[in-house]
């Protein structure tokens, strides 16, 4: 187990030493470079090195902009390590980031750090767990907490954590909190630390939202971004796949066939998608699992547990499950559909391509998505390579060949295999070895000849591209115009600062006009006493009513979002299911009422309008 924590450290270290500077250099004190030189670096990548010089004054607010993999945690640790009191039983740094995975992860990390300094005691508080033990834990002595939001806040509402000592706030991951609906959360942890020197703020994006808590929170912050902000990480190669939607299932089953070592994760809309697939594969001999909102926490430990040992090659995932996972070696991210947030193919990509090893994005594109390939170009400042569906016989082949440099690799030396070599030699004395050869390739290998034998051809040919680019022409300038038009209506509210989201969700169109002409195609307006004050956007409010309901993503229309409501439209032969999972359920500690708009809906709200 150490070990394996000291590879991590050393991965999280060593990036790409872009510079030559030390950490001593940096401000580091000696205990610290000591931990780190015996972890084998003394180096800073990009992000330490300009972050470090600032943050071990301890008196500046700071912002660092930089991807996932580049080593924020050493360049907050460190700091925070330096500056604490040993001296003082009491916490004085409180670090905050969205899940436990994370949580627990940034702990181990300063805890490797921390090896040399006596009397500095780090506790991770977060749900899922016993309170109880958490708070023998702090009444004990604590230093540094590293909290998720819900369970700090449990604590501060239990007195059972003081936080008017707290010196040093660091938000880790601060865009995927607010994604996941922690902003209120996040000004209540703030308002609750009246007497804090500083706030270290780091984030891969720089969503509004977050410019909007910095300003409100923080004094002439030092802001450092490495690369271009939303900027996708260089180690990625960034690939897509173009097929029909009837082909989708089958073009993920001939990527993961195609890419016999993959390890990697599988990212969905929904749960039910989720559960769908992984039932499927799973049935057709595949190690995987399904990670989404229905597991209890022992059952998603479960699953990490198994992801991390690599009993499981795949991982299919919801993005609201999938939050803060951070799996080291992961050489494959895979899109079964594109988000509908540019900000959340960024945080899915980052799952690989760590540390400065290479990782794959893939994404599985319909023809008439594939504009919006274009946008996500265009913010993230990447190319994406478009590459041919593989054949049955290229797929074979592939196979074929990694089977045979398995077998050339596979270790001899561990056994007494000398011994049963002259029986091996008599039970195939009347074969020649091409005979052995074929028979054993046959063995391992015939399950993929028989599937792929008459495997059809999934690509989208010219002929056919050019028939589907005509519709899609058509209900692409159809969606311009209704954004246009929702734009103007709307005054530059939240959907505008973020353009790449789609003001109305032109792209939920199924490419006959549908989305379009929904309303004229029997549908209903659903109310919902939900909408940005409750720290969504729409890319996330769609995927919590998706995930509440475990309806499919083309039963719904336009979303229409207001401060305190909103307004939903969805196939009429759905709204029931809707209202039935969603109304009289809880969110942050608020009754969620959903009705009919046209019946249930506040007055004075024009059906028409929008």
């Amino acid at each position: 187990m150490k070990n394996t924590e000291d590879m991590e450290v050393k991965n999280e270290l060593i990036e790409a030493v872009k510079t030559k500077m030390t950490f001593a250099e940096l401000g580091v004190n000696e205990q610290l470079v000591k931990s780190v030189t015996e972890l084998g670096y003394t180096h800073a990548t990009e992000i330490q090195e300009r972050s470090i010089p600032v943050l071990i004054s301890g008196t500046k607010d700071f912002i660092g902009l930089a991807q996932t993999g580049t080593g924020k945690t050493a360049a907050f640790g460190l700091p925070l390590i330096q500056l604490i009191k040993t001296a003082d039983k009491h916490p004085q740094a409180l670090v905050v980031c969205p899940t436990r995975e994370l949580c627990m992860q940034i702990v181990n990390e300063i805890n490797l750090f921390k090896k040399h300094v006596s009397g500095l005691q780090v506790l991770a508080v977060y749900g899922g767990t016993s309170i109880g033990m958490q708070i023998r834990d702090l009444k004990r002595g604590v230093q540094i907490v590293v909290a998720t939001p819900g369970r700090l806040i449990d604590l501060i509402e239990r007195k059972a954590i003081n936080l008017e000592q707290i010196e040093y706030v660091v938000l880790d991951e601060a865009d995927e909190m607010l994604n996941m609906g922690f902003q209120d959360d996040i000004e209540f942890i703030l308002k609750n630390t009246p007497n804090r020197e500083s706030i270290w703020l780091f984030s891969a994006t720089m969503p509004p939202e977050i410019r909007k808590v910095s300003k409100r929170y923080m004094k002439e912050p030092v802001e450092v971004t490495i690369g271009k902000v939303n900027a996708t990480n260089k180690s990625i190669d960034h690939q897509y796949y173009l097929t029909s939607a009837q082909h989708r299932y089958e073009t993920l089953k001939r990527i993961i066939d195609f890419n016999p070592g993959i390890y990697g994760i599988i990212f969905t809309r929904t749960k039910a998608d989720a559960q769908e697939i992984t039932q499927r594969l799973t049935r057709e001999g595949y190690d995987i699992d399904a990670l989404h909102g229905d597991l209890t926490q022992q059952q998603r430990d479960k699953v990490m547990g198994q992801f991390r040992d690599k009993t499981l090659q795949l991982l299919i995932a919801t993005d609201v499950a999938a939050r803060g996972i951070d799996v080291k070696g992961i050489t494959h991210v895979i899109n079964y559909e594109l988000p509908d947030d540019v900000e959340v193919y960024t945080h899915r990509s980052g799952r690989t391509g760590r540390a400065g090893s290479h990782g794959n994005c893939i994404s599985i594109v319909h023809s008439r998505e594939s504009y919006r390939l274009r946008q996500i170009e265009n913010i993230n400042k990447c190319t994406f390579h478009k590459l041919d569906i593989p054949s049955g016989k290229d797929v074979c082949r592939k196979q074929f060949f990694h089977l045979m440099d398995k077998l050339m690799s596979t270790d001899v030396s561990h056994g007494d295999y000398e011994t049963y070599v002259p029986m091996l030699a008599e039970k195939f004395a009347d074969m020649s070895k091409e005979e052995i050869l074929t028979r054993f390739a046959a063995l391992e290998f015939n399950r993929f000849l028989s599937y792929y034998e008459n495997a059809q051809d999934l690509n989208i040919r010219a002929a056919e591209k050019g028939r589907r680019d005509v519709g899609g022409m058509q209900d692409r300038n159809r969606e311009r115009g209704r954004n246009e038009y929702s734009d103007r209506r709307s005054g530059g509210d939240r959907s505008n600062d973020r353009g790449d989201r789609g003001a109305d969700r032109g792209d939920r169109g199924d490419g006959r006009g549908r989305t379009a002409n929904r309303a004229a195609a029997g549908s209903t307006r659903l109310f919902v006493n939900l909408g940005t004050k409750d720290g969504f956007y729409k890319a996330s409010f769609l995927q919590f009513v998706l995930d509440m309901s475990d309806l499919k993503k083309e039963v719904l229309g336009k979303i229409d979002m207001r401060d305190m409501n909103s307004w939903i439209e969805i196939e009429s032969s759905a709204a029931k299911k809707m209202i039935s999972a969603i109304d009289g359920k809880s969110y942050k500690g608020r009754r969620i009422r959903m009705n009919d708009a046209d019946s249930g809906g506040p007055r004075g709200f024009n059906k028409n309008e929008g």
